[in-house]
């Protein structure tokens, strides 16, 4: 033989080019740069062997195909991932040497290897092959000519058929390539086929394609027939099943009848299929790429793991039924995450952790996403210090059971240990018997309570960015279905996953952040089951690591998965599911807060959105905290944004009508463009891109609150309340009281009052009536302060603004102050405010919402604030240190102290005489 040195291309599998054929294929940018120079280096049409694979491992076949390069297509520069088009005509066959050792062409470029062209190409071969080849070969060009639909196809079968009759008998050889190559065959078949040198040995093998191609057909045309003769109209749709059904029968009948072995006819099936795939219109090779996908994720799962068991069998199922049918859920298991399927993937966030500048990027991340919230940051980089130390932990336990396990096969076992265990933790591969590393790193499930717009949602996406890992977000809010949660059964119509799986698998990884958004608005128990008893396993990490969803129907592995959950109080949210989260309160922020958040995020954002540049528009302070203080009550950032936006958008109407009267003015007469250019000049600097306080009102309108609230009058039976409203915002609410001439001695309560405020009302009245005599109200202890002889009188208490509904067991110790002033006369000073529930011995016990209360108070002017000292530690904890600074603060236990706080010393005529000295006890 004679033997060359030429380039190697290895082709893809299944793909083969036999002499006289020509084909097309895409190949790496390497490969076509590679390729690009051997032709620019090449006077004529440069030849190279295109070798094939024996199997998909890309081990390269011992025999090829000389071929020349007839066209290269260079793809666009601007596109850097697509491929060369590569177009070769197959001229003879040649032997590798050396093949075990060659290397595809796509992975090392040109590789020049030694090849052989055999001596015995031509030859005449025998007339028993000539007889037995061109009558399979007829046959077969005549069934081919006959099962397509396609004249063209027809006049190709036609002229191949007329060109053997013709030829000669030693070109047969020839013509036998030219209609393997034309024909579908099996793969392994036409490698066989290329090593045949001989030219009878390759018409032989070539009868023997042909004999196999032609009974193929013919079954096929048989199949396709019985399925047509039974077919109506009402059974279309169950084309598909009725098809495999006759596939099934003649493959029984061809195995009963010894025709042809089991493997040997679903290898020709299969081969069949493939073979048809390159007529197979867009749509139909669309779908047989996403089915080879499937299959790919199949056997990307763990083996022997539920889901790749699950995987196979729906796979199985998915060959019987329809495409469309609702029992087809094997794209949604294939889908999931899985954690033990994933590459490196899923290491990308215990990376991040081992970071040792973890904690201050997390720090650094949190302060520019948020101002403020000093409380909260800190309770969340705690989280997050406990989440990686949870992962380093879990490093060093693998490494320390790899080291074992290794250690355990050393003859010093006992020394290896000991240098091992002091190696750095990055260098110890996982023990493949270890339940899954990042299975561990789990914090606690926080729970954000706060008022809308005060940053749950913008946190939970801080600590994802943190993590380094993805974010999702499930909104909860008008969730009545536990179907939605833990998705519906596959035998309903129109079924589907829940919302957890929907989330994994928009994440792509097994370890994302959810946000379980509005925990507090999921529907409660109903005939559709209970949306919140669903969650109870999502969110404990004792059962979330097998959670079962319907529709999958496979236990998934949700330990890896952080959870936060938000919400906007507590009251609605069920008491097991509240057990298994830790609460971060957030009350709201400041005022001074408001102005940093609306000069750093609030008012950049609204001038991007409304097209101006920064330079085009500017809020002084007073502007921006006159905003926040009469145009807007909130605890949030919402109704601030809103209001910064309409300013915006005012000041973007004025940039605009000041561009557009200028270039009108320009254009009108080019002549007087100089005098129109210092007018346009002129014109610049009447814009005025700063907004002051006085113009607000003619930009938002009027205020919605006014200064009422700082505008209070000292007068008798009057005392100012501490209250929080609906939208978290604190306040202050005067309780006026009035005496009713008479009267029955009755209290009268009004101002839409709940129950338990207007228990307190009675409870102060009472606490009132047994102190009258040491107070000085009355000259005896027997007589009732408002059945006095001769003088019977009513007490009317009142809360102002009486449409909005009022409750809460915070107001006891204002209202006994109002009776007190009511009936001794005495004021309180109407720069204090007071706060806090009394007992009927006179204790006074702790009230909630202490923060939005005392910056209520701030904001109304109030210097002195008489609060219960059980929330002395929530003012000192919670109040910014300004706050503080700004008011006087006095904690009291009784009521004694209460009045005296609140009147003054030595205001009110105590007869401490006649008070008791000892106190009974039990």
């Amino acid at each position: 033989m004679a033997s060359i040195t030429l380039p190697v291309l290895a082709l893809p599998h299944p793909l083969i080019l036999l002499p006289t054929a020509r084909i097309t294929l895409p190949v790496h940018r390497a490969t076509g740069e590679a390729l690009l120079s051997l032709v620019q280096d090449s006077e004529a049409q440069p030849v190279i062997a295109a070798v094939p694979l024996s199997s998909p491992d890309a081990s390269l076949y011992a025999w090829g195909t000389s071929a020349r390069i007839v066209r290269l297509i260079r793809p666009p520069a601007r596109n850097q991932k697509q491929p060369y088009l590569l177009s070769l005509q197959g001229v003879s066959r040649v032997r590798i040497i050396g093949h075990a050792d060659s290397q595809p062409f796509q992975q090392d470029g040109v590789l020049a290897r030694r090849v052989e062209f055999p001596d015995a190409e031509g030859g005449v071969p025998s007339m028993e092959s000539i007889v037995k080849f061109k009558a399979a070969a007829l046959k077969l060009l005549a069934l081919l000519g006959k099962d397509t639909t396609q004249q063209s196809k027809r006049d190709t079968y036609r002229k191949i058929a007329d060109m053997l009759e013709d030829t000669a008998d030693e070109k047969l050889a020839w013509m036998a390539d030219v209609l393997v190559a034309t024909v579908n065959g099996e793969y392994t078949d036409k490698l066989d086929f290329l090593s045949a040198t001989n030219a009878d040995d390759r018409l032989q093998r070539a009868t023997a394609i042909f004999v196999k191609q032609a009974s193929i057909t013919e079954v096929s045309k048989k199949i396709a027939q019985s399925v047509d003769d039974s077919l109506s109209k009402q059974q279309k749709e169950f084309f598909l099943r009725q098809q495999l059904s006759a596939i099934q029968r003649e493959l029984a009948n061809l195995t009963r009848n010894g025709v042809v072995s089991p493997s040997a006819s679903a290898a020709s099936d299969v081969s069949n299929h493939s073979g048809q795939g390159s007529e197979l219109d867009n749509e139909e090779q669309a779908e047989v790429e996403d089915m080879a996908d499937v299959k790919a994720k199949i056997e990307a799962m763990a083996k022997d793991s539920e889901e790749r068991k699950m995987g196979v069998r729906e796979w199985r199922r998915l060959k019987r039924i329809p495409q469309g049918s609702v029992e087809h859920g094997l794209e949604w298991l294939t889908a999931i995450p899985w954690p033990a399927s994933q590459g490196n993937t899923a290491s990308i966030s215990v990376d991040t952790l081992r970071d040792p500048a973890f904690l201050a990027n997390a720090r650094g991340q949190l302060d520019s996403d948020h101002y403020g919230l000093e409380k909260i940051k800190k309770r969340l980089i705690e989280y997050l210090a406990v989440v990686r130390l949870k992962a380093l932990q879990a490093d060093r336990e693998q490494a320390l059971a790899a080291s074992q396990h290794k250690d355990a096969q050393s003859p010093h076992a006992d020394l290896n240990l000991s240098i091992n265990t002091l190696l750095p933790h990055q260098n110890a591969r996982p023990s493949s018997s270890s339940k899954s590393q990042t299975s561990t790193v789990k914090g606690p499930i926080l729970l954000f309570i706060g008022p809308p717009g005060t940053g749950k949602t913008s946190l939970g996406q801080s600590i994802a960015r943190s993590l380094n890992r993805p974010f999702q977000r499930i909104s909860l809010g008008g969730v009545r279905d536990e179907a939605e949660i833990r998705g519906h059964r596959r035998t309903y119509v129109g079924s589907g996953p829940g919302l957890i799986v929907q989330a994994l698998r928009k994440a792509g990884r097994p370890d994302p952040v959810i946000l379980l958004d509005e925990i507090d608005k999921v529907g409660q128990s109903n005939l559709h089951g209970d949306p919140a008893a669903a969650l109870l396993e999502v969110l404990d990490p004792e059962q979330n690591h097998s959670f079962n969803d319907h529709y999958v129907n496979v236990p998934i592995d949700l330990s890896q998965v952080l959870f936060i959950c938000t919400s906007n109080s507590l009251d609605t949210i069920a008491a097991p599911l509240l057990d298994r989260c830790e609460i971060v309160q957030l009350s709201g922020y400041t005022y001074d807060e408001k102005v940093h958040i609306a000069r750093r995020f609030l008012l950049p954002k609204q001038i991007t959105a409304n097209g101006l540049a920064p330079e085009q528009i500017e809020l002084s302070e007073d502007a921006l905290l006159t905003i926040a203080t009469m145009y807007t009550r909130e605890a949030g950032v919402r109704s601030l944004e809103r209001a910064i936006g309409a300013v915006v958008r005012y000041k973007a109407v004025d940039w605009a009508e000041h561009i557009d009267s200028s270039l009108t003015s320009i254009s009108t007469d080019k002549s007087k463009q100089v005098a129109l250019h210092s007018s346009s000049e002129h014109a610049l600097k009447e814009y005025r891109r700063i907004v002051e306080t006085s113009e607000l009102e003619k930009i938002l309108g009027i205020a919605r609150w006014d200064a009422d609230e700082r505008e209070r009058d000292e007068r008798r039976g009057v005392v100012y309340g501490l209250v929080v409203t609906g939208m978290g915002e604190g306040g202050i609410l005067p309780i006026e009281t009035l005496l009713i001439p008479s009267g029955t001695g009755k209290l009268l309560l009004t101002g839409s009052l709940g129950e338990v405020i207007k228990e307190s009302g009675e409870l102060a009245l009472s606490w009132v009536k047994t102190h009258a005599y040491e107070l000085g109200i009355t000259q005896h202890r027997s007589v009732d302060p408002l059945k006095v002889p001769g003088e019977p009188r009513d007490i009317h208490l009142h809360l102002p603004s009486g449409a909005v509904k009022k409750d809460g067991p915070s107001a006891g110790i204002a209202m006994t102050c109002a009776f007190v002033s009511l009936l001794t006369g005495a004021c309180v000073p109407s720069d204090v405010a007071m706060t806090g529930e009394i007992t009927l011995r006179g204790r006074v016990g702790p009230v909630g919402g202490i923060k939005e209360k005392v910056l209520g108070a701030h904001r109304a002017h109030i210097k002195k604030l008489v609060l219960p000292y059980a929330n002395r530690k929530d003012v000192e904890q919670d109040v910014p240190p300004e706050v503080r600074a700004a008011m006087q603060f006095v904690f009291v236990r009784t009521m004694e102290e209460t009045l005296e706080a609140a009147f003054g010393k030595g205001v009110l005529g105590w007869r401490r005489d006649s008070m008791p000295v000892l106190e009974s006890r039990l």
